[in-house]
C-alpha cells in the first residue's frame, strides 16, 4: 500500500524534522515552467474555489500554456485513484513533522504511480511546489478541482452524488439518466463524481454546478428538529 511504503520510507523515526520555511509563498507556482507560450487558451474556463481551487486553476494555466494539459489531466487523474485506494495518505501528506527529505522520498513515490503521463515534469515541478510550501495537503483537493476544469473545458458539468454507502452503478445510472433529461444539466454531458458520507445517514446530496439538492435523511432531521423546537 502507498501509505505503507511512505512510512517505512519518508517518516522513518530518525528523519530530520526541520521544515522547509515558508516565508514568501502565498501562491508560488513560478517554478520552471518558462516554455514558449502555446496557441490553446491557458486562461480556466470556469471559477473553482478554496485554496486548492487557486493551486488547481494556477496548474491548469502553466499546463496549457506548454501544451500539457492532457498529460498532467490523467498524472492527476491516477493520483486521484491513489488517494480513493489509500484513505491514509491524507494523513502523511499533512502531517506537520514532514521533513525535505520526507517530501522528496512522498514526490519520487507519487511520480511513480503516474509513470510517463507526466509530459514536460509539470505535474513533478507542481508537486514540488506544494511540498516546498507545506501544500501537499492540499494535492486531493487540487486533483479534484482539476478534473472539474478539465470537465469544463470539454463541455462537461460535474454531477456529483453524495450517498451514506457506496451505490451500486445501477442506481447511478438512473440518477444520471434523470438529472440529465432536467433542466440542471443545461444540455451538457454529465460527468459523475461518487462520495461516501456516512454522516447523512441515509438518503443523497446531489450536486450539479452550483445547485444542490439535499434529499439526505440528516437534511431531513434538522429540519424536522427546527420544526419542533419553532413549534414548542
Amino acid at each position: 500500500m502507498f501509505s505503507r511504503r511512505i512510512v517505512n520510507g519518508a517518516l522513518r523515526p530518525n528523519a530530520s524534522k526541520s521544515m522547509i520555511s515558508r516565508a514568501g509563498a502565498a501562491l508560488p507556482l513560478a517554478r520552471s515552467y518558462a516554455t514558449p507560450a502555446s496557441s490553446i487558451d491557458s486562461k480556466p474556463p470556469v471559477a473553482v474555489y478554496g485554496l486548492d481551487g487557486t493551486y488547481a486553476s494556477a496548474l491548469y494555466t502553466a499546463a496549457a500554456k506548454t501544451s500539457a494539459l492532457d498529460s498532467a489531466s490523467k498524472a492527476l487523474a491516477t493520483l486521484s485513484d491513489v488517494f480513493k485506494k489509500d484513505p491514509k495518505l491524507v494523513v502523511i501528506l499533512t502531517a506537520p513533522t514532514l521533513s525535505p527529505g520526507d517530501k522528496s522520498q512522498i514526490i519520487q513515490e507519487l511520480q511513480r504511480h503516474t509513470g510517463g503521463q507526466d509530459k514536460g515534469d509539470i505535474v513533478k515541478n507542481f508537486l514540488q511546489t506544494l511540498a516546498e510550501h507545506n501544500r501537499l495537503g492540499l494535492l486531493e483537493g487540487v486533483c479534484e478541482k482539476f478534473g472539474t476544469l478539465m470537465g469544463a473545458s470539454r463541455g462537461e458539468v460535474d454531477l456529483t452524488v453524495i450517498s451514506a454507502a457506496k451505490l451500486d452503478d445501477k442506481t447511478l445510472k438512473r440518477l444520471e439518466t434523470a438529472v440529465g433529461k432536467s433542466e440542471y444539466s443545461q444540455g451538457k454531458k454529465l460527468k459523475v463524481i461518487t462520495k461516501v458520507n456516512p454522516d447523512i445517514k441515509g438518503g443523497l446530496i446531489v450536486e450539479i454546478g452550483d445547485r444542490t439538492i439535499d434529499l439526505s435523511v440528516s437534511s431531513k432531521i434538522s429540519k424536522m428538529n427546527k420544526l419542533l423546537t419553532d413549534t414548542l
